[in-house]
């Protein structure tokens, strides 16, 4: 009995004395944590670099092919267009159809193509401009004797259109005119423009805010 009794106290001993082994799933690698994480990290790591990617490309694309900023330097367009004014130019649409008359358009200085400059559009292609005694006289198919082209619309009463010019237009040229015209630098001056120099029509005026403006379609007769 005595040896009986001095096993069983042994055997609780050696439990009791047995180290506490910690709650672990049989197979369980804590590296295969480590390694989940980091393919989760990696995913989205590469999902965001994606997305960066394709947002550059898009704004690429719109700033070359379908609008531009642009901000108005100089008095040439008062007093619709102010000096600091930023415009959205619409490149797109000149791709698709050419440009109207009255429209007012973005385009490189022929002269000097790294200089942009910002007029409105008089005499479209085929057609022949006379400036005489502050009147603007536009011969074409329909008006073969001619007729004044009324700016009233968009220019004050007090407007003068100096000199003395009779221009014929080729198939790929306009005669362009800046707003405040006893100030502008444009047609009168340096002739015809060809249709590659046209970057796109003023869209939209963004600034200033209380000035915010969508630009339409001049409506006159011719």
């Amino acid at each position: 009995m005595d040896i009986e009794n001095k096993n069983k106290e042994n055997e609780m001993r050696s439990e009791n004395d047995m180290p506490e082994l910690k709650d672990r799933r049989i197979g369980e690698d804590p590296s295969e944590d480590i390694m989940d994480k980091l393919r989760n990290f990696l995913d989205l790591s590469f999902e965001t670099i994606r997305v960066v990617i394709v947002s550059l490309i898009i704004i690429f694309i719109v700033r070359s092919f379908v609008i531009q900023p642009f901000f108005v330097k100089g008095a040439s367009m008062e007093p619709n267009f102010e000096d600091g004014n930023y415009l959205i130019v619409n490149e797109i649409g000149y791709r698709l159809e050419s440009p109207n008359r009255g429209d007012v358009i973005v385009f490189k200085y022929p002269n000097d193509p790294s200089e942009y400059f910002i007029k409105r559009v008089i005499g479209l292609p085929g057609e022949s401009i006379e400036i005489k005694n502050n009147k603007i006289t536009i011969y074409n198919a329909e008006h073969l004797d001619g007729f004044v082209l009324d700016e009233s619309a968009y220019l004050p009463s007090t407007t003068v259109t100096s000199g003395t010019i009779f221009e014929t237009l080729g198939d790929t040229e306009y005669y362009v005119l800046g707003d405040n015209r006893i100030a502008s630098s444009d047609s009168r001056r340096w002739g015809k423009l060809d249709n590659r120099f046209i970057i796109g029509k003023a869209w939209v005026r963004a600034w200033p805010f209380d000035d915010f403006r969508v630009f339409g379609m001049e409506n006159y007769s011719g």
